[in-house]
This record gives structure tokens, sequence and C-alpha cells, in this order.
């Protein structure tokens, strides 16, 4: 891996990372879109399938091999977590639940990642990781309950929200291990596979769907596999392997106002105050739980493994 220079700005790699930003955040207005026409399980299946293809293709073009027998295991369970349950429980929530509303909602996934490397990866949790977890879920409560007045089935789509950002959390922490055996590639290559493999029972739907629905539909399923899933991971990684993960992973911050700015540019959806009020609160529980606080040294060396803690590694990997 390349080495961090304190001193020097790579602007290719902030280039790449703001790409990453601007597609993770367009992904959240093409699932609400595409939605109307794709299930929940159909739209996670077609969009697996468009990013194993290109993930595919570039993987036999780099020739890389398949991962080492240790990185199996973190990848499997990601491909069925983090790819295949989350994915579902996304395309689920933003049925009922407008673009701007999951995305701030799915942002509180940092925190939860946080919380279960401590636990699981003995990294350790602070008292200020737990104040910003009570404070996230908070906000994740007063925008589930301003939404109460619209029927249950938007305080559904809060907690399929909710449900998509443990399921994300889980996958990321069974991604640390897996990237001390494989390259990013080799990880985001099988995890999406895999993913589309747990997905297979929901082929009869996406084959039925597929040919009642409009155009525009299933070129946003595309673009959702090709764009956010598999040309935004590969420009994460380039820009990850150029500075550290800790000063990236701040831009995916942005991704909630980018999407608040889509959705009401493109499908003319604007969160209430109270709604956007309780996704502020959301954010404010990620910046305290990120302010300050005791860095943990890299656990091991290795292709993908970024020498920064793991709270750097999960912004990273935290988006669409």
């Amino acid at each position: 891996m390349q080495q961090e220079n304190p001193g020097r700005v790579d602007r290719r790699a902030v280039a790449a990372a703001t790409v990453t930003v601007v597609l993770w955040a367009s992904a959240f207005v093409s699932i609400r879109s595409a939605g109307a026409e794709y299930g929940p399980g159909a739209l996670a299946l077609g969009r697996l399938l468009s990013g194993t293809v290109v993930l595919g293709a570039l993987w036999l073009v780099r020739r890389e091999g398949l991962p080492p027998k240790a990185a199996w295991p973190g990848i499997i369970a990601a491909g069925v977590l983090w790819f295949g349950a989350y994915m579902v429980a996304l395309n689920w929530g933003e049925q009922l639940v407008d673009a701007g509303t999951a995305a701030l909602v799915v942002n509180i996934g940092p925190i939860l990642i946080a919380l279960l490397g401590g636990w699981l990866l003995k990294e350790g949790v602070s008292a200020r990781l737990l104040t910003g977890l009570a404070v996230s879920f908070a906000g994740a409560a007063v925008v589930g309950l301003s939404m109460s007045g619209e029927g249950r089935a938007s305080v559904g789509g809060v907690l399929l929200c909710l449900v998509a950002a443990v399921t994300y959390a889980a996958g990321v922490v069974s991604q640390k291990p897996a990237l001390r055996h494989a390259s990013a590639l080799q990880f985001t290559t099988f995890a999406c596979a895999i993913g589309a493999l747990a997905c297979l029972p929901f082929s009869g739907r996406l084959i039925s769907q597929a040919a009642g629905a409009p155009v525009g539909a299933t070129l946003n399923m595309v673009y959702l596999g090709v764009f956010p899933t598999a040309i935004a991971f590969t420009t994460w990684g380039y820009a990850l392997a150029r500075t550290s993960a800790g000063k990236m992973g701040a831009t995916t911050y942005a991704v909630p106002a980018l999407v608040v700015a889509m959705s009401w540019l493109l499908l003319g959806e604007v969160p209430g105050l109270i709604t956007l009020g309780g996704g502020l609160l959301c954010l404010a529980g990620v910046a305290v739980s990120r302010g300050g606080g005791r860095r943990v040294p890299p656990a091991a060396s290795g292709p993908g493994v970024p020498e920064e803690p793991a709270p750097g590694l999960i912004d990273a990997h935290t988006r669409e």
C-alpha cells in the first residue's frame, strides 16, 4: 500500500473519493425511482447481477486470482449480509419513505460498525461512542415519530432502514478480517457474486417484472449495479490506497445532504422539517462518536488493509 504523505494532498485520490460519494448518494435516488416498478428482492438481484458482471470483467483483466482460503469466511458473511440482506432491506425501506430520510437513517451505520468492531474484533468501545450511538438512535426515533402521522407504513420504512444499517454494519465488520488476506477487488467481486446468489430466490420476480417494466426503470437498476456498486467501490479503493481512511472517510458524511438535494431535483421529494431535524441528530451522533478518542493501530498489513483504525475502514465502505 502506498504510504500517506501528511504534507501532500493527492488530488487524484480526492477526485476519486468525490466520485464515490456522488455515486453512493445517487444510489438512494435510483432505488427510489426503480422501486416503483421492481420489488425489493428483484431490484437487489438485478443490481447485484449487473455489478458482478462488471466486477468480474475487471477481476479477469487484472488477473488477481481467487481470494486465499482465510478470506472466504468474511467474504461469505459480507456477501450475504451487506450485499444481500442490506440491499433488500434498503430497497424495501425506500418504497415506504423518501430517499433523503432513508439516507439520514442509514447513516448511523458507522457507529454500529464501530460498536460491533469493539465487541467482535476486540477494538474497545469508548464512552464517546456509546453517547454518539444514543444520540443517533434518538434521531432515528424522531424521524420515525415525525412520520407516524403519514401511516404505519412510513414508520415501517424507517425500521427497515435501521435493519439495513445493522446488516451492512455486520457485513463491514466481517470484511475487516478478509481484507488482511484478499485485495479490495477480490473481496468486492466475490462478495457481490455471493450476494447475487443469496438473492436468486427473487429471480422469478425479476424476470416477470422486467418484462413489464419501463426501460427507464430497468436502466436505473443496471445503473445501480454498474456505478454505485462496481465503479464507486473501485474509485474508493483507489482513494483509500493513497491517503488515510480517517481523512477520506469524513467525506462520506456529505451523502445525506447530496441525497436530499438529488431527490428534491429529480423526484420532487423533500423530508419535512421535523424529519430533517431527526436526521441531523443522527449525523450529530456520528460526529460525537468520531470526535477525539484514542487511535487504534492496524491489526495487520496487507492488500486492501488501510493503515488506520477501524473507524476509518468503517467510513470507507459504508454506502451504496
